[in-house]
């Protein structure tokens, strides 16, 4: 304990990295220091630079700052593998003598609530060691990073083909389906100029973070990061949404009640609609041996922009026969008065039926059931009605109401006709039932290859979006999907009439959303076109954000040697962004140390110091001839944006 607090000294002194091996010693030290252990006391007052550091004077009487003393220990620092050292080694350092990258200004509710993580994703052979920033920044460097982006590579995609987008004619972005390539934080702000409080509907179906799954895109954030992480993306949601739109959050069970607190605090918890549970998967193979409950849901997290300005469309969806209603009228023809009741087993044998089924497909007005009124559910005119049909209960008593199915009661019991039940759902009459929050109805299997695209995990059905689509939105209404993927919000849209925009950061290949959306344009007749009767047609704008640091990102994360690496860092002093935290002619005297570096730090290492707030071109600086921006694309940007 004498020789680490010795070399705890000299670290205090010199500023130097600890010689001290082993997490064990480090662990004891704050062990004893928690506990207030009176040897380690004794020890720490014998050393003058200690006592300096961790003891403060108050009316003659020496106070042990355990907490600071904890903090410092705990530091990473204490006990620094090559990459930290290497990192410190050339860090800048403020007046006093700290390293810029380690400022401790910020205080946080949970780690990283108040910062903007610029999260990065990549293709799935890559996400492992993916290098996920999530910097503290200064007001003005946020200001900078959310700025409006220069858009660029504009393509659309129409029936006929795929052509560049020149400017001929003044452009309506808003009557456009448009989709973007790129960061989706970043994309969404851009957004903000041209489409604030005009989306429709929200979809997302973004990262489970669960740790050990296989989405193509980095799904391994810590939870505080993870939170961050969405709490930037969904701030900014709530500013596109129009005062009666909604958000539609798809999520597993892994951070289900966060995700919730944290809307509650985004949207307002009275703005809160529902939560679904959708059954994607039955407890087979693998899973059947799961030690725990086998997990088979996902959940949809509803929330309104402005509950009271919300309008929910009253959805009904398939069912099964119900097998309560077990009666049958005869004489019905003839008027109530008339009618004869006996059982549904009886007419099929009376009337020569073969089952239930067709009983309903050929009588429905005929096959009822008796239930019991909500008597502390209704108004006067009926609950007189219930009592009077119980004095008489022999007599079948009607109330006929305009706006509602009127009522008839035998014996203070009301009769439900199957009739009411049966309803045409893609062009089927079927037995129908009110949509709950609980949907097991819509297969998740077989979807696999739904829009002419594979995407083995994640994919969702169409059916699923369209029954959001079906309750919440109208023909013409714009839907936003910042989660794309392979692209089945955007698809849906499309087919249902709807305008819509998406981004993506990852490129799928043949299994892209472009491609997928092509599909649809050419008539595609998977997922929900029978249904909704597609015929193919309409069109897209493709655009993408125009990179600055972000094309360095992409090229160090594709290299496999550090001679590749070096000679990206050589272009990188020339023509990129480096943070002001580093000095790299720092990084060049120490370039030996760098080498020693694994591969994977190195690229960890370039990466990190690249300035994050310059990893796209900002609008404001389309005109910079540095950037080498084309007379179209500026135009068309300013279309975009409103100022043409």
């Amino acid at each position: 304990m004498q020789n680490l607090l010795k070399e705890l000294s000299e670290l205090l002194s010199k500023d130097e990295r600890l010689s001290v091996e082993g997490k064990l010693l480090k662990n004891k030290v704050i062990e004893l220091a928690l506990s207030m252990d009176a040897t380690l006391i004794k020890l720490l007052l014998k050393n003058n630079n200690i006592k300096k550091h961790f003891f403060t004077e108050v009316d003659g009487i020496l106070v042990f700052d355990k907490i600071k003393f904890q903090r410092f220990v705990s530091n990473k620092e204490f006990l620094p593998d090559s990459y930290t050292a290497f990192k410190n080694k050339i860090g800048l350092v403020n007046e006093n003598g700290d390293y810029l990258s380690e400022s401790r200004e910020v205080v946080l509710a949970w780690p990283y609530k108040d910062c903007v993580l610029e999260g990065g994703q990549t293709k799935e052979d890559q996400k492992r060691d993916e290098i996920f920033w999530n910097e503290t920044l200064a007001p003005d460097e946020i200001d900078s990073l959310l700025a409006p982006k220069v858009f660029t590579n504009w393509v659309k995609y129409e029936l006929q083909g795929k052509k560049k987008l020149i400017v001929k004619n003044t452009i309506d972005f808003k009557n456009e389906n448009i989709i973007i390539r790129g960061n989706n934080l970043l994309g969404l702000f851009s957004l903000y100029m041209k489409y604030a409080e005009e989306v429709k509907l929200i979809y997302i179906d973004p990262p489970f973070n669960t740790g050990n799954d296989s989405f193509q895109y980095n799904d391994s954030f810590n939870h505080s990061t993870w939170l961050s992480f969405e709490k930037n993306r969904l701030e900014i949601s709530k500013k596109l949404l129009s005062k009666d739109g909604s958000i539609w959050i798809n999520i597993d069970d892994n951070e289900l009640v966060y995700l919730k607190v944290l809307c509650d605090e985004i949207f307002g918890r009275h703005n809160y609609i529902s939560t679904v549970a959708v059954k994607r998967s039955a407890p087979t193979g693998h899973k059947a041996i799961n030690p725990s409950p086998i997990s088979v849901t996902d959940y949809i997290i509803g929330y309104a922009k402005n509950k009271a300005l919300w309008n929910y469309k009253i959805t009904y969806v398939k069912r099964e026969i119900d097998t309560a209603y077990n009666q049958f009228i005869e004489n019905y023809e003839k008027g109530p008065n008339k009618w004869v009741i006996i059982s549904l087993k009886e007419a099929l044998k009376k009337y020569k039926l073969v089952d239930a089924n067709e009983a309903i497909n050929k009588y429905p007005e005929r096959v009822i059931r008796f239930a019991e009124p909500n008597y502390d559910g209704v108004g006067k005119e009926t609950k007189d009605l219930i009592n009077k049909s119980k004095s008489k209960p022999a007599k079948i008593l009607i109330q006929e109401r305009d706006d509602y199915q009127d009522i008839y009661l035998l014996n203070g019991q009301r009769i439900l006709f199957y009739k009411d039940k049966l309803r045409e759902i893609d062009g089927e009459i079927v037995t129908s039932e009110p949509l709950t929050n609980y949907w097991t109805d819509i297969p998740f299997q077989g979807i696999a290859k739904e829009g002419g695209v594979i995407l083995k995990k994640g994919k969702k059905p169409e059916f699923l979006i369209r029954r959001l689509l079906d309750f919440a939105t109208e023909t013409n209404d714009l839907v936003l999907d910042y989660n794309l993927g392979s692209g089945t919000t955007c698809a849906v849209a499309h087919k249902m009439g709807r305008k819509y925009i998406g981004i993506e950061q990852l490129d799928y290949g043949d299994n892209d959303s472009i491609t997928r959306l092509q599909n649809v344009i050419n008539n595609d007749q998977s997922g929900i076109s029978k249904a909704v009767k597609w015929k193919g047609g309409g069109s897209f704008i493709y655009c993408e954000l125009m990179e600055l640091n972000e094309a360095y990102i992409n090229k160090i994360k594709k290299v496999d040697t550090t001679k590749e690496i070096l000679s990206i860092w050589e272009e990188m002093q020339k023509k990129a962004f480096i943070s002001y935290k580093v000095d790299p002619k720092s990084i060049n005297e120490n370039i030996s140390d760098f080498k020693e570096l694994s591969l994977k730090d190195q690229k960890r290492f370039l990466i990190e110091i690249l300035d994050k707030n310059q990893l796209y071109v900002n609008y404001s600086e389309i005109d910079d001839k540095d950037y080498n921006i084309s007379d179209t694309d500026k135009k068309l940007n300013k279309m975009f944006y409103g100022e043409v």
